[in-house]
């Protein structure tokens, strides 16, 4: 333990910081080491209250990796450090509830269990009301624990809530499941990551799909697309979560000679929706880049809506896309076409839904 405290525990390598998959053993043994630490620091002859030092997630901390021998593009942070003090007011609370998740991720590891964030945030809203009354402020504390430890949130116990499904031509062995038999609905992807990863697959699929919207996912599954091009369906009905990200990689490794594609709104969310599943997100801190997969887009592109779908179909552009065309328009990762695409959402000043196609018939989509 004594070497431990020697060599701090909130390192940071030359170039990438990236957060840890660790035993419960390991996650249990780095807060020990904090607390120490923290300890040691008031008992020393001239006391101080330690600052928490926390790899920043700020966009301005963020950098872009890409293959030179591949088209793999993530998106890592840096050495960067922001910190938290009981001496700032305006952090002070801020670090009070990183102590607080991080008192009871240690508790739910030395239980051997596994809590959603939400079901984390009640905890938490029941034990310590004056700090916690919002989710976001649990998600954020919950990120800090994350920069400070550097481990994943699965190895502090914390496991994701999946919205995603999957379908088609994807053979499933925990016990088997046939995703080509699940109907509209698909097969509901779990949020344990240990049960994903320890998934058996098999699939004769030429394609992985990746569609942003449940409503195109079900007609798809429902007219059995998947027979009449063999592929893969998957949805995160939106913004992608951690379970289905996980998923679509874990198939990327699984078959890599399988393209993935990505069938998203023309706007500049769907746009940031693929961009998510093609090199990672910020927001999601050390976790970043874990989950990236090499994503192309399918569409809808700027081809697509002036040949397939009629100016009455447009829908104008709102203030949300214009501020997620922005955040676009300032990061590093967008490869030239991707901003010659945006460049003409926002020219038009309209935005173009999949379901548009609609007007070709029903079944354009599928022909």
């Amino acid at each position: 333990m004594g070497d431990l405290l020697k060599n701090s525990i909130f390192f940071s390598d030359q170039h990438i910081c990236y957060a840890d998959i660790l035993p419960p053993s390991e996650v249990r043994l780095r807060i020990e080491v904090a607390i120490l630490s923290f300890l040691k620091n008031l008992s020393s002859p001239t006391p101080s209250v330690s600052d928490l030092p926390l790899i920043s997630r700020r966009m301005s901390n963020s950098r872009v990796s890409r293959g030179l021998l591949t088209e793999n593009t993530r998106i890592f942070l840096s050495d960067s450090f922001s910190t938290k003090s009981l001496m700032n007011e305006n952090s002070a609370n801020s670090l009070i509830r990183v102590w607080k998740v991080m008192e009871m991720c240690y508790q739910i590891l030395g239980q051997e269990k596994k809590v959603t964030q939400r079901e984390l945030f009640y905890k938490l809203l029941s034990e310590s009301p004056q700090y916690f009354t919002s989710q976001l402020q649990a998600n954020r504390s919950i990120q800090d624990l994350v920069a400070l430890l550097r481990c994943s949130r699965y190895s502090l116990g914390i496991m994701a809530t999946s919205r995603g499904v999957v379908a088609g031509r994807l053979m499933l062995q925990a016990y088997v499941i046939d995703c080509s038999v699940c109907g509209s609905s698909g097969y509901a992807i779990s949020g344990d990551l240990n049960f994903l990863e320890s998934l058996v697959m098999k699939s004769d699929a030429r394609y992985i799909i990746m569609v942003e919207k449940h409503a195109v996912f079900q007609r798809l599954a429902e007219d059995c697309f998947f027979n009449q091009i063999p592929c893969i369906l998957i949805t995160a009905k939106g913004y992608p979560d951690i379970g289905t990200r996980f998923l679509l990689h874990r198939m990327s490794r699984e078959f890599p000679h399988l393209p993935i594609l990505a069938l998203v709104d023309w706007n500049p969310a769907g746009l940031a929706i693929l961009c998510t599943f093609k090199y990672g997100s910020v927001t999601m801190g050390l976790e970043a880049y874990r989950y990236a997969c090499n994503v192309k887009w399918l569409g809808l592109r700027k081809d697509d809506i002036d040949q397939h779908i009629p100016e009455e179909s447009l829908i104008p552009l709102k203030p949300r896309d214009h501020q997620i065309a922005k955040s676009l328009e300032s990061s590093e990762i967008l490869q030239d076409t991707y901003k010659e695409e945006l460049a003409a959402m926002i020219q038009s000043g309209c935005r173009a839904e999949i379901e548009a196609l609609y007007f070709n018939g029903y079944d354009f989509l599928e022909s």
